[in-house]
C-alpha cells in the first residue's frame, strides 16, 4: 500500500470488500455450550445453503463440525427459533440432542453413529417443533418447549412444556411425549430445574402482549410423576417484563426484570445491582441468556446502556467487574461451567467470536470462530457514536460510518452520499460491531448511519415505549432527524440521501418514502407494508397481535391502520426503490410486496422487485446475499450518479 492519497468522487473508490466477501462473513456463532471439557456452538454456513452447523472445539484447540451437511441445527418455534441443541457426557462420551431445521424433529446424536429421531412427524399445519432442549439423564428425558400445530392456519397452535424420552420411544408415537404442564398461556420458555430437582421455573405470556411488554415468572413443584404442579406467579405481570430466570447454586431464584424501568437483576425479589442500564433484553428467541450463575455464587452478566459488555457480579456486595479485552459488544448467549464463562463478543474492529473468561484469573481469550482479517483492516469502517436531537428535543441514538478508504479521498467541495439504515424488530438494536456489509459501502465512498430509533432496546423501557401506538411515526421521524442533521452539518449530501431496512426496518423505509421527501431512493427488504392484512391469519402467531401495541387495537383505531400503511399511500412514492423478498417468508409474506407493486403499477416510479426461492425472513444463502447487496449498490449508483462498478450487474429499474 502506498502513501499517496488519490482524489476521486465518492462512490467510485475501488474496494477489496466485494459482495461475496461480505456474504461469507455474514452471521455469527451462537448458542454456545459446554460438553465435558469441550466448547460447542452453532455457526452459519452461507456457502452451504445457509445451514447452521454445530461445531466443537477439540481439546487440542482445533475446530470441527459435529455434524456434516445437510444437518441444520435450527429451530422454528415462534419462527425466530431459539436454543436448538443441548449436550452432556454419558459414560465418558458426548451425547447431543438437537432440532433439525428441515423437519423440525428432535434428534439424538452420539459420535460414531448417525443422528436418530426422538420425536414424530406431524402432518398438521406446521407440525411439531421443539426448542430449548435440556437433557436430564437421571430422568431419561429431554425437557423442551413443544410448539404443536392443531390446524392449517398460522394461529392454530399451542405451546407447552414437554418431556421427550431419550430411548426413542416417541419417534413414531406422539402419545409417548409427556406434557409437563397443562396449557395455560400462549407462550412459554423452557423450564429451569432447581439444583435439588424439586422446583422448576419458567416464563409465560399471552396475546396481545409481546415478551418485552410483560411476562409472568412461574415456579412450580416437581411432582413424583415428573409433572409440574401448583404453579404460582412470583414476579412479572402485564407491565413488567421478566426476560430470563435461573437458579443460583444454593437454590435461590435469579431473574432479570424491568420493573424499575431498566432490566436489572433480582434474587428472590431483591435487586442485586440497581443501575440505569440493561441486564436483559427483548426475548425474540427462546433460550437467550444475559446472565449465568457460577458455582462460586458469582454471576456472569451481559450489561450496558446501548452497547453491552461482559462482567462478573458479586451478588453479596453488588460489585461488578468487567472483563478486559477488545470486545465492546456481547450477545445474550452466556454459558457457565465451573468458574469459566463462555460468551460471544465482537467490536468495531473484530467480528463475533467465541470467548472464554476465567473468573479466577480474569483472563479472557478467543477460543472459537476467532476473528481473522479477510482484508486489510485499513478498509474497515470507522464508526462514530452519536446522539442526535429528534422532535420535541428527544434523544436519538445512532452509529455514523463516514466514507473511509486508506488511499482515496473526494475532490474538494464534494459531499458524500449517505444511506440511513433502519433496523428490524422494531424492538431491536443495532450493535456496534464490525459488519462487512457496512464496509462494502463505506470503502466505496458511501456513508452509512445506523439509527437506534425510539422503540429500540438497550436504553430503558421509556425509550422502548416511545413507539407504542407510534410505529410509522416515531421511527420515521427519528431516522429523518439523523438524515437531516447529517445534511445540515455538512456531513452528507442532502441531495444524495437514501434509506434502507429489512422486516420492521423495511416498514420504516417504505413509510419514510410515503411520508417524507427527504430521500432520493430506498431499499426495502422483506417488509411489513399493509397493516390491515399483517396480523392474525397472514403472519405467524408470535407477532400476530403485535400491532395492538405498535399501532393500537384494530377495533378502536381502524382508520389508523390505513393511514399508516405504505400500501395505502403507494401513490406518494415518487423516488426509485428496490424491493427484495424471500418467497418462503411466513413472517412477512410476499403478498405484502405484491400489494404495494399492484398499487405502484403504471405510475412511472422506477423500481425493481427481486425474489428469492428458498429464502425466508432474512437471507441466509451466499448467492442471495451477493445478489441483494450488488442490486442495492447498483440502485445507489444509478440514482446518485456514481460511477458503476464493472463487476456489479446493473439492476433494471422499471417503471
Amino acid at each position: 500500500m502506498g502513501d499517496e492519497v488519490l482524489k476521486s468522487p465518492y462512490g467510485s473508490w475501488p474496494s477489496p470488500v466485494d459482495a461475496a466477501l461480505a456474504a461469507a462473513h455474514d452471521g455469527r456463532p451462537d448458542w454456545v455450550g459446554v460438553v465435558g471439557d469441550e466448547i460447542w456452538w452453532t455457526e452459519p454456513r452461507p456457502a452451504e445453503g445457509g445451514r447452521r452447523a454445530l461445531v466443537r472445539r477439540r481439546a487440542d484447540g482445533g475446530e470441527e463440525p459435529v455434524l456434516p451437511a445437510p444437518w441444520n441445527v435450527r429451530s422454528r418455534v415462534i419462527e425466530y427459533g431459539g436454543r436448538p441443541w443441548s449436550g452432556v457426557m454419558r459414560d465418558g462420551r458426548p451425547l447431543a440432542v438437537f432440532t433439525h431445521f428441515a423437519d423440525q424433529r428432535l434428534y439424538l446424536f452420539e459420535p460414531g453413529g448417525e443422528p436418530r429421531p426422538l420425536t414424530p412427524h406431524s402432518a398438521v399445519g406446521g407440525g411439531l417443533r421443539w426448542v430449548e432442549p435440556q437433557i436430564h439423564l437421571e430422568r431419561g428425558e429431554v425437557w423442551c418447549v413443544l410448539e404443536e400445530f392443531t390446524g392449517e392456519g398460522p394461529d392454530d397452535v399451542r405451546r407447552v412444556l414437554a418431556a421427550v424420552p431419550l430411548d426413542g420411544s416417541a419417534a413414531d408415537d406422539r402419545g409417548a411425549v409427556r406434557e409437563l404442564t397443562p396449557e395455560r398461556q400462549r407462550f412459554v420458555t423452557g423450564a429451569k430445574l432447581s439444583p435439588d430437582g424439586r422446583r422448576a421455573a419458567w416464563l409465560t405470556w399471552d396475546h396481545p402482549r409481546m415478551p418485552w411488554d410483560g411476562t409472568e415468572l412461574l415456579v412450580a413443584e416437581v411432582a413424583d410423576d415428573g409433572t409440574l404442579r401448583d404453579a404460582r406467579t412470583v414476579a412479572g405481570g402485564p407491565r413488567e417484563a421478566v426476560a430470563q430466570v435461573e437458579w443460583s447454586a444454593d437454590g435461590r431464584l435469579l431473574y432479570a426484570s424491568d420493573r424499575s424501568g431498566w432490566w436489572n437483576l433480582y434474587r428472590d425479589g431483591t435487586p442485586l445491582c440497581p443501575r440505569e442500564e440493561e441486564f436483559g433484553g427483548a426475548l425474540w428467541q427462546l433460550g437467550l441468556r444475559w446472565f449465568a450463575p457460577l458455582d462460586s455464587g458469582l454471576i456472569a452478566v451481559v450489561h450496558g446502556k446501548g452497547a453491552t459488555i461482559l462482567g462478573i457480579l458479586d451478588p453479596e456486595t453488588g460489585e461488578l467487574v468487567d472483563a478486559a479485552g477488545p470486545w465492546t459488544e456481547f450477545t445474550a448467549g452466556l454459558t457457565a461451567h465451573g468458574e469459566r464463562v463462555v460468551a460471544v463478543g465482537a467490536s468495531p474492529r473484530t467480528a463475533y467470536e467465541v470467548i472464554e473468561l476465567d473468573t479466577r484469573s480474569g483472563r479472557a481469550r478467543p477460543i472459537g470462530a476467532p476473528h481473522e482479517d479477510p482484508v486489510d483492516p485499513a478498509y474497515y469502517p470507522e464508526p462514530q457514536i452519536r446522539v442526535f436531537t429528534g422532535p420535541d428535543g428527544r434523544e436519538v441514538h445512532a452509529h455514523v460510518y463516514p466514507p473511509h478508504h486508506p488511499e482515496r479521498t473526494a475532490p474538494d467541495g464534494e459531499l458524500p452520499p449517505y444511506v440511513i439504515w433502519a433496523h428490524g424488530g422494531p424492538t431491536s438494536r443495532v450493535p456496534l460491531v464490525l459488519d462487512l456489509e457496512v464496509a462494502y459501502f463505506t470503502s466505496r465512498g458511501i456513508g452509512v448511519a445506523e439509527v437506534n430509533y425510539g422503540g429500540s432496546t438497550g436504553y430503558g423501557r421509556a425509550y422502548r415505549e416511545r413507539l407504542r401506538e407510534q410505529w410509522g411515526v416515531v421511527d420515521v421521524e427519528d431516522c429523518a432527524a439523523v438524515a437531516r442533521a447529517l445534511a445540515d452539518e455538512g456531513t452528507a449530501d442532502p441531495a444524495r440521501l437514501a434509506i434502507r431496512g429489512g422486516s420492521a426496518g423495511g416498514w420504516t423505509t417504505a413509510s419514510s418514502l410515503t411520508t417524507t421527501d427527504l430521500y432520493a431512493c430506498g431499499t426495502i427488504l422483506y417488509p411489513v407494508l399493509d397493516l390491515a392484512t399483517w396480523g392474525p391469519g397472514e403472519t405467524h402467531d408470535f407477532e400476530s397481535r403485535y400491532l395492538e401495541s405498535l399501532i393500537g387495537p384494530l377495533t378502536e383505531v381502524p382508520a389508523r391502520y390505513a393511514e399508516r400503511s405504505p400500501t395505502a399511500h403507494a401513490d406518494r412514492i415518487g423516488v426509485p426503490f428496490l424491493l427484495l423478498q424471500g418467497l418462503d417468508d411466513v413472517i412477512c409474506p410476499p403478498a405484502q410486496c405484491e400489494r404495494l407493486l399492484a398499487r405502484i403499477d403504471g405510475r412511472g416510479v422506477p423500481h425493481a422487485y427481486l425474489t428469492f426461492a428458498g429464502e425466508g425472513h432474512g437471507f441466509r444463502r451466499a448467492e442471495t446475499m451477493v445478489r441483494a447487496l450488488e442490486a442495492e449498490l447498483s440502485l445507489y449508483a444509478q440514482v446518485f450518479g456514481l460511477e458503476p462498478v464493472p463487476e456489479v450487474p446493473k439492476v433494471d429499474l422499471r417503471t
